[in-house]
């Protein structure tokens, strides 16, 4: 299949995802600046728990077709873990959206629950050796089936874009920041 044809496909099936409001279809200077963007953002403290590791946007740019979409309330985040607190190489908490999940952790002596996000105790270090390694907030790369099963494409990788990046974004699609938005990016191959 013909690559134009091939990405309005993607297309398609990105505006067909319930909650997705607008695509927008990268361009290699919009590349270069979000590539910028995010490692300006790397390493940088993420809500308040760690540095910043973003692994999905460095995958997605591995990739030879990018779009970015934005989203609204209705959008189904990609089955998680979505956020992944590590230290020391081991994981020390992650997000979990499962509500019985949740309350499974909530029943764990060693496990305390805050929101969505669960914490591992027995793996977080004592204050005097956190300081040594800071936690680091890992965004991994997700899944997107909605388009890996588009004809020809192949590497299917979904991300959450840095605040930097998600404000570039909105700005070259021409939108404003709004309460209830969001941004993703998705890369894919041709073959």
């Amino acid at each position: 299949m013909e690559c134009k044809i091939v990405i309005q496909d993607v297309v398609c099936r990105i505006n067909a995802i319930k909650g997705v409001e607008d695509t927008y279809i990268l361009s290699e200077e919009d590349k270069e600046k979000i590539i910028e963007l995010e490692k300006k953002a790397e390493g940088t403290v993420l809500m308040g728990l760690g540095v910043g590791d973003n692994q999905g946007i460095k995958e997605v740019f591995k990739r030879q077709i990018i779009i970015a979409f934005t989203t609204n309330m209705d959008y189904v985040w990609p089955e998680g873990p979505n956020v992944v607190l590590m230290q020391y190489g081991e994981k020390v908490g992650e997000d979990v959206y499962d509500p019985e999940k949740l309350e499974e952790c909530k029943k764990c002596n060693d496990m305390l629950v805050m929101g969505n996000f669960v914490i591992y105790k027995s793996s977080v270090p004592k204050p005097k050796d956190a300081k040594k390694e800071p936690i680091t907030v890992v965004l991994p790369p997700q899944k997107c089936q909605e388009v890996e099963c588009v004809e020809d494409v192949t590497n299917v990788v979904l991300a959450s874009p840095s605040t930097p990046s998600d404000e570039y974004i909105r700005s070259v699609m021409g939108l404003k920041p709004a309460v209830g938005l969001g941004t993703f990016i998705i890369g894919f191959d041709i073959c």
